[in-house]
């Protein structure tokens, strides 16, 4: 009996001892995560005020300099040799969902940053002036509650009136090697700027908070700040801008170049390669993308002749297409509130019917808000999440330029897209998760997140919209849309096609104005790779879904696989296919 004693003790101490090395791996992984996020958020601090992550609100970075770029690198490579000693048996499934992501992120950051991207800092469509642009106006990220609030954000714009510097030192570094904007783009670029440079400082974007002071600050607080405010304003921002307008006048969209595609430049078809890679989280190349693209516009293509019949339309697709364009009936307002009216009425229209296709839904508040007017003429129609607490609600933004042109066709499946149940609803919820690590909650993947967006459109049946055949009309044609792109961003980056080509490739397929296809296209110029983010994680939801409902039958709940889809947040992919794929291995 002793000695069966003994044996026991000894059995429960080893079981101990392994219990113990099990937790202490996964303490050591989540320092990793912790540390992962906590570095991350220090390399992009304005990504981190839009996570609500606000002990970088005083902080911006120089991103295009090449002190900027080698400490980036060692971040990635830092990350990649510690994830070589982390046992992954020793992790749960989601712990190695996040060493995968992390080990996905570092690869491809490390590929991207062996490019010369980081000499075009400045385009019309997005990045840091964008950003700030939208911080200024106290109706985005960035807090304005507090004295220090407002403190640190003078702070950034005193950082941002040096960064114009930056941008300018390596623009002409890029036309040194022409590495240059198309001319198209930097001539876009030149009145967002102007319209940054105000006789009143009162009048100006970046002066905007000191208009919305909180109701408990005191006189002189806001005497001071709006003294401090204007003094930047006036001395160091509007200087800046009038040097920087000059400078792209004179100087920069000059040495513009002809040439739409990325591919046209010294090292451009590999830095193309490299944000496929990013925005599509496949190893799918441009020519095979391409081709995917071709097949979808024809499949669509015929889709769309179902509907040209069912309303009667006697001449060519593209005839009937160009009719949607100008249709009178789909030009219905005359004023911007009858456009906001229409989206609360779709969203009120879909509220009784999400409870029947998602169980897992969001507690942040949602809001939807017509677009700043400083942007408004160039920006699409966007969603721009909540905060983490709830206490600032997901926004979904509607430009309305020149609202008797604005045309009906695509708002209720655009209010699915970006709103709910897409961007609202899976941003929401990955920001809302008990158990992602931090680095998780606030994390992008365009294929999926843009890619679930897509999907959510073809929802609109089940949820009690496209009920007017011109509405479904505009489902397709926002889906062909998506299609067009993985033609027209790999025809204009890896196949030397032009501006005026992909806009009238454009024109052929999709029921658009030409106003707003130029817009797209220049957008595609600007941002290469992330307009097939799109389709291709789309095209992979609904195979997936399809695969559930073969494999399953009457098990397959269509909840349970939106709460699947859902619940681990954005990932590449490679890891949402196996997620899927052991969910239907189980039957559950």
């Amino acid at each position: 009996m002793k000695n069966l004693y003994s044996f026991s003790a000894m059995l429960c101490l080893s079981l101990l001892f392994v219990n113990c090395k099990s937790e202490k791996k996964t303490q050591d992984f989540k320092s990793i995560t912790d540390a992962y996020f906590k570095e991350k958020n220090e390399l992009n601090p304005l990504d981190a005020t839009q996570n609500d992550q606000h002990d970088y609100d005083d902080q911006l970075v120089f991103e295009m300099t090449d002190s900027y770029r080698k400490k980036k690198n060692a971040f990635y490579e830092k990350y990649l040799t510690e994830l070589k000693s982390v046992d992954t048996t020793q992790l749960s499934e989601e712990e190695k969902n996040s060493y995968e992501i992390i080990k996905w992120e570092s690869e491809v950051g490390t590929g991207i940053l062996k490019q010369n991207g980081n000499l075009t800092p400045i385009e019309q469509f997005d990045g840091t002036h964008i950003t700030m642009g939208q911080f200024a106006s106290a109706e985005s990220a960035q807090p304005f509650k507090t004295e220090s609030d407002y403190k640190k954000f003078l702070k950034r714009m005193n950082l941002y009136s040096v960064w114009v510097d930056s941008a300018m030192v390596y623009m002409k570094k890029g036309m040194a090697l022409k590495v240059v904007l198309p001319k198209a783009l930097a001539e876009k670029v030149v009145p967002q700027f102007e319209d940054m440079i105000t006789p009143k400082v009162e009048d100006n974007l970046f002066y905007s908070s000191c208009k919305k002071f909180p109701a408990d600050f005191t006189e002189e607080q806001k005497s001071s700040l709006s003294k401090e405010y204007a003094a930047t304003i006036n001395e160091k921002l509007i200087p800046q801008f009038q040097k920087l307008v000059t400078f792209m006048k004179t100087e920069y969209v000059p040495a513009c170049r002809s040439t739409s595609g990325i591919g046209s430049l010294t090292g451009g078809n590999e830095l193309y390669k490299a944000l496929v890679k990013q925005w599509t989280t496949t190893e799918k190349t441009p020519a095979e993308i391409h081709e995917l693209g071709l097949k979808e516009v024809a499949l669509l293509n015929s889709e769309m002749e179902k509907v040209k019949n069912e309303v009667g339309f006697k001449g060519t697709l593209k005839e009937f297409l160009n009719d949607v364009r100008t249709k009178k009936e789909l030009r219905p307002f005359t004023d911007p509130q009858q456009v906001m009216d229409n989206f609360e009425r779709i969203y009120k229209t879909i509220k009784p019917n999400v409870d029947k296709l998602f169980s897992l839904q969001p507690k942040t508040p949602f809001r939807i808000k017509r677009t700043e007017a400083f942007r408004e003429k160039t920006a699409s129609a966007e969603y721009m999440q909540g905060s983490a607490d709830g206490s600032r609600p997901g926004t979904f933004y509607v430009p309305i330029p020149d609202v008797k042109n604005y045309n009906v066709l695509e708002d209720e499946d655009l209010f699915l897209h970006e709103a709910i149940p897409g961007h609202h609803f899976q941003i929401s919820l990955q920001q809302e998760s008990k158990t992602l690590p931090d680095f998780r909650k606030f994390n992008w993947f365009g294929a999926y997140g843009e890619g679930w967006a897509l999907y959510c459109e073809s929802l609109g049946k089940e949820l009690g919209l496209y009920k007017d055949p011109y509405q479904y009309l505009g489902m397709l044609n926002d889906e062909m849309h998506r299609a067009i792109r993985l033609v027209v961003d790999t025809g204009i980056h890896s196949k030397g096609w032009t501006r005026e080509q992909a806009i009238q490739y454009s024109l052929d397929n999709e029921a658009e104005t030409e106003a707003s296809i130029t817009s797209e296209i220049e957008r595609y110029m600007a941002i290469p790779g992330q307009a097939l983010s799109y389709k291709i994680g789309q095209l992979k939801i609904l195979e997936l879904r399809q695969k559930a409902k073969d494999k399953m039958k009457d098990k397959f709940d269509i909840k349970v696989f939106h709460q699947k889809v859902l619940e681990s947040g954005v990932l590449p992919l490679e890891l949402l296919e196996k997620k899927i794929n052991n969910w239907i291995a189980t039957g559950k």
